[in-house]
């Protein structure tokens, strides 16, 4: 499935205190939620948008390309013939999308997961051969605009939404950057000098230390991490 990647994963907690308050205070002034995921989404795009080695790939030529678009592949949790099941959602140009629209396409995603374009081709990529399936992800690695046409320029799994407390996951991924969102846990910590409780989003951050250096990365995150912190959007 293409080349082998040399993927540096980093755990971090991010405190969302701040953003989940204001998430709180928006359905409590409005009555309508907004989804957590969509504010995370537009902090990521964001950062990427000031970061855009992040999400490149190399072509079959070693040739590093880099996207202006964020479109990020995260799963989603639908119902289909009464029963909850996970689909995948490609999200387009998520660096130009504020929380309210990221939202909106989550939950339109939401009712009309099985008429998407991404059902529609894993029900057909599913009944391939063997052998097509195996030369498909050779072609689609070796093609950086392939892989954002059928995958995305980055991958944000959640597995929060089916557990509660702190705890993180480890994926093996296929895209240059991956987030993984697992559990959010309450505990003692320091705001202004002071102790408060405060909510910790527990998050695995996994790149491709071929395409992507150590200390960009972490510019990167750190970008990332002040935008949620600050309840950026919201």
């Amino acid at each position: 499935m293409g080349r082998r990647k040399h993927t540096v994963h980093g755990l971090l907690e991010v405190d969302v205190t701040e953003a989940r308050q204001r998430l709180r205070n928006h359905q409590a002034q409005t009555g309508a939620a907004l989804s957590f995921t969509a504010f995370i989404l537009a902090c990521l795009g964001q950062a990427l948008n000031a970061h855009r080695a992040m999400h490149a790939y190399r072509n079959w030529r070693n040739q590093l390309i880099i996207f202006d678009e964020v479109d990020v592949n995260t799963l989603v949790e639908v119902e289909v013939a009464g029963r909850r099941s996970i689909r995948p959602a490609i999200l387009r140009a998520v660096n130009t999308k504020s929380v309210a629209m990221l939202h909106h396409e989550l939950r339109n995603f939401q009712g009309s997961a099985e008429q998407s374009h991404e059902a529609q081709f894993l029900r057909r990529f599913v009944r391939l051969p063997g052998v097509v399936r195996r030369i498909f992800y050779a072609v689609l690695f070796s093609n950086p605009h392939l892989i954002k046409h059928y995958f995305g320029t980055v991958a944000l799994s959640s597995l929060g939404m089916f557990g509660n407390g702190g705890f993180w996951g480890l994926p093996v991924p296929n895209h240059t950057l991956q987030f993984t969102l697992g559990g959010i846990a309450t505990k003692p910590g320091v705001v202004a000098g002071q102790i408060a409780i405060r909510e910790y989003l527990s998050v695995t951050v996994s790149f491709d230390h071929d395409i992507v250096d150590g200390a960009p990365a972490t510019r990167f995150v750190e970008h990332w991490k002040q935008l949620v912190e600050a309840g950026t959007g919201l």
